[in-house]
């Protein structure tokens, strides 16, 4: 709904009512902030090797058009 407020919908499934520190749920602890579950270094070396494979795939995709130029400039000529 926003601001976080949340509403049940067909695709979240029935409401699972329950108290902090129950069985199968969770705890609140007043004054703590969450932890990231991201791995910084990770994800920049991954980023890094996406780009490298970008490039190296564009570079393979230019001289493959570089090829099919010089292909029609002979036959055509």
């Amino acid at each position: 709904m926003g601001q976080n407020l949340f509403t049940q919908t067909t695709a979240s499934g029935d409401a699972m009512m329950g108290n902090p520190e129950a069985v199968g749920y969770g705890s609140i602890m007043q004054g703590y902030v969450e932890n990231s579950n991201v791995n910084v270094v990770t994800e920049i070396t991954d980023l890094i090797t996406a780009q490298r494979a970008y490039e190296m795939n564009s570079k393979v995709i230019t001289a493959s058009d570089d090829m099919m130029k010089t292909v029609t400039n002979l036959g055509g000529g």
